[in-house]
């Protein structure tokens, strides 16, 4: 299994183990960029949708910052987009 493989499971990890979510899915969306200038160099597509009390009050610009804080280390080779749906409890819907 190569690295790019177990990327997904690497993000949702790290997720879970910052925001204590009660929903994280993470999908990979890379195939569906494939050919684009940021897939040559190696980095993932992601797309993520969190639902997490530590959003609660915090307006979309700072639960991104929070986000891509987690996931900092991934974000120089490893990831290359990353699309964030951040929800409190509050406005997630069932």
């Amino acid at each position: 299994m190569s690295a790019a493989d177990t990327r997904p499971a690497r993000i949702r990890e790290k997720l879970l183990a910052t925001f204590s979510p009660s929903e994280c899915l993470v999908e990979d969306e890379s195939a569906l960029h494939a050919g684009h200038a940021g897939a040559a160099s190696g980095g993932g597509h992601y797309r993520i949708r969190l639902v997490s009390g530590l959003f609660e009050g915090k307006n979309r610009v700072n639960r991104h910052r929070l986000v891509y804080d987690c996931l900092s280390d991934l974000m120089q080779h490893e990831i290359h987009a990353l699309a964030i749906v951040a929800l409190a409890p509050s406005e997630a819907k069932n």
